[in-house]
């Protein structure tokens, strides 16, 4: 009988190759791992990662220009800034046509309210303009209806644009169809009369989303006159023959004529509505911002801004954001090094006390978390202010005269002290889980071959709780540099942070681009400094307990 080998891959009990096997029961316990951690993962995700890509986009996001002014911004790419002249007639001809269809959609006054943001006085400018644009539209509107009354009926556009689907499907809607079927341009238009069918699309998509009322029975908006009379003017006749339909003998009619209308001057048309249309500072403002994508904000919020001659410093009393950056830093490190300070001896109190001793001391340094931020804030207000308590002390006290009361509020010293008060138990908490770990031994062994008590803690005790005075410092830091309501509250004008100017933008000013670029740099500075102190101290080394 001879002895035989199995030279095989080794297989499970059910026959299975134990390679393939072992991956398979791998690839499962990845798969249950994942199932378990994923609500986590999407909170994470939604609550963490989107805001702050969004809050990426938004601060270089500049779209709003060329979406609300697309020809303008167009015919400005070609404009030389640096000639001292405004703009020609084919920027305000092409400014007509956008102003109007954005005055219809109640665009104009959120692009003033943007380009406000650079060159103040803009936003003004765009809703007087908004107010008298039609007027531009109305002119031309007479021409063409003298010429034919069809023009004012909302079907001959509703013909000449549309295609014949749409226009017939259009014609039989009503509200008890429901949603309005979405608009077909016919074939020809977009090439022949672009400025036309690019306003005619707006109008009808206005007018579906609005539900009210069909294309076919809605007044026409006055700037169609004005991009026809345009389109008119320039299109060439094989294109115009392109475009059939029920209205083709009518715009043939008004092709003809167009060359006998009065000649219209847009430059005066605009002006006459405000004369900063006549100024170059807003043209150079609105050639500067055309583009989709910006580094104003970022600009902005280094005090600096965006010329035609390049980047140059804001003026002087407009430059707040570098020294609110490095108000923020350094008082929050302030504030930090006050908390470990003042959170060190107590936290080295609690870990060698008795434990019964040591929990009631334990429900003091928490009881703040019970207590409402504002309520602790507004209590250091009625304490700090000139005739508070603690002025009050120290008048009775004899210390301070009543008519030289200290000012301890509405300035930097108020934000510190509150701050320090609010940030203390987070410094306390890592730093006490730490020191219990210390064996208490450990002094006595170094005092016992020698060492004085100041030697024993700083070479043997205080080495074992640097990993808890990293955990607590970055947690103090990076609550006290985003900190907003305490300092609003008790900072007055010296003691804000660069948190309270986002706050501002973000509630009150709506520039949530500029928030938005404040917010990046502030992150970016903080992933710094995590940096810094991961190369100094090193993030392995900081622990909770």
């Amino acid at each position: 009988m001879s002895d035989t080998t199995d030279t095989g891959p080794m297989r499970a009990a059910d026959g299975t190759p134990l390679k393939k096997s072992l991956a398979r029961a791998l690839r499962r316990q990845k798969l249950r791992a994942l199932a378990l951690i994923s609500p986590l993962l999407i909170f994470v995700v939604v609550t963490f990662v989107v805001p702050i890509a969004d809050m990426l986009f938004r601060s270089v996001e500049n779209q709003i220009v060329s979406d609300t002014l697309p020809n303008t911004v167009r015919h400005l790419a070609s404009w030389d800034s640096a000639s001292g002249n405004t703009p020609d007639e084919p920027v305000y001809a092409a400014l007509a046509v956008d102003f109007q269809a954005a005055t219809e959609e109640k665009n104009h006054t959120k692009l003033g309210t943007r380009l406000n943001y650079e060159n103040p006085g803009l936003s003004s400018l765009f809703r007087k303009t908004g107010r008298g644009a039609d007027d531009i539209g109305k002119a031309s509107a007479k021409r063409l209806t003298d010429l034919d009354p069809a023009w004012k009926d909302g079907a001959t556009w509703a013909a000449l644009m549309g295609s014949d689907d749409w226009f017939a499907a259009m014609s039989d809607w009503t509200k008890d169809d429901g949603r309005q079927p979405r608009f077909a341009a016919r074939s020809g238009v977009a090439a022949a009369l672009p400025l036309t069918s690019s306003a005619y699309s707006t109008f009808a998509r206005v007018t579906r989303t609005d539900g009210k009322k069909s294309a076919v029975k809605t007044k026409p908006w006055p700037v169609f006159f004005t991009a026809l009379e345009q389109d008119l003017a320039s299109a060439s006749p094989e294109a115009l023959a392109a475009i059939d339909g029920s209205s083709a003998a009518l715009l043939q009619s008004a092709a003809a004529a167009v060359s006998g209308f009065e000649t219209v001057s847009y430059m005066d048309a605009f002006i006459e509505i405000d004369k900063g249309w006549g100024d170059l500072d807003n043209w150079q403002t609105i050639q500067s911002y055309a583009a989709r994508y910006t580094p104003g904000y970022f600009l902005n919020s280094v005090d600096l801004e965006k010329t035609p001659d390049g980047i140059q410093q804001r003026p002087e009393q407009q430059q707040i954001y570098l020294m609110l950056f490095w108000r923020t830093i350094w008082m929050s490190m302030l504030i930090t090094f006050c908390c470990l300070v003042l959170g060190y001896p107590v936290a080295w109190i609690l870990a060698n006390l008795r434990a019964s001793t040591a929990n009631v001391l334990m429900i003091l340094v928490l009881l703040p978390f019970w207590t409402s931020l504002l309520v602790r804030t507004s209590a250091w207000k009625v304490m700090l202010q000139q005739q508070g308590v603690i002025n009050d002390i120290l008048v009775w006290l004899g210390l301070v005269d009543d008519a030289s009361r200290l000012v301890l509020i509405n300035n930097q010293f108020g934000t510190i002290v509150a701050m320090t008060h609010i940030l203390l138990p987070f410094m306390i908490l890592p730093l006490y889980s730490v020191m219990k770990t210390i064996p208490p031994t450990y002094l006595r062994a170094a005092k016992s071959l020698g060492a004085t008590n100041w030697t024993a803690f700083w070479r043997v005790y205080f080495p074992q709780s640097v990993p808890g005075i990293g955990a607590g410092a970055i947690l103090c830091y990076i609550l006290a540099i985003g900190y907003y309501i305490t300092p609003e509250l008790v900072g007055g004008t010296q003691g804000v942070f660069i948190s309270n100017r986002i706050a501002f933008h973000i509630s009150s000013s709506l520039n949530w681009g500029l928030a938005a670029a404040l917010g990046s740099i502030l992150l970016g500075a903080v992933l710094m400094l995590y940096y810094v102190y991961d190369k100094i101290v090193g993030i392995d080394n900081v622990k909770l307990g």
